[in-house]
């Protein structure tokens, strides 16, 4: 199973997502089950590392931050991902008007699985600075969608 998560400009909340997602597969053993990788909507930080602030939370969480550099999605992403997990509606939009009509249906808010929040944007701390929200907002909405997967997986 591929997962993709997807943000503005892979440098806050995608590469958080894929390193927190990362940690999670591992503990739980399925990580030759579980691929995960992230990317952008935009290619205007391209080969960057993560913002400092996303790498100072990452860090305070103990997360693996190796490899992590911005990208912008591809057509290869589409075909690979099982799961294209975005942050906000504005990357919603955006992938959907991109990705090939047979691939629209990966696309999905990471706030889908949450009983309430359903419709929720993950904060972007690239406004607010507010990493640390931004992870919480992951660290809550990631567990649904490792749920989801795993009963696929069985």
């Amino acid at each position: 199973m591929n997962v993709l998560f997807v943000c503005l400009g892979n440098i806050c909340r995608s590469p958080m997502a894929e390193a927190m997602f990362k940690q999670m597969v591992a503990t739980e053993g399925l990580s030759d089950q579980i691929h995960i990788d992230s990317a952008a909507t935009s290619n205007e930080e391209e080969g960057n590392g993560p913002h400092p602030g996303a790498l100072k939370t990452m860090h305070r969480h103990h997360l693996n931050t190796a490899g992590l550099v911005s990208r912008p999605i591809t057509s290869r992403d589409f075909d690979w991902a099982d799961y294209i997990i975005c942050m906000d509606n504005m990357n919603l939009y955006n992938l959907r008007r991109i990705a090939p009509v047979t691939d629209v249906g990966k696309i999905h808010l990471a706030n889908e699985p949450v009983p309430g929040k359903s419709d929720t944007e993950i904060p972007d701390p690239w406004y607010t600075h507010r990493f640390e929200d931004t992870y919480q907002s992951l660290a809550t909405a990631l567990p649904y969608w490792l749920a989801i997967m795993k009963r696929q997986l069985k």
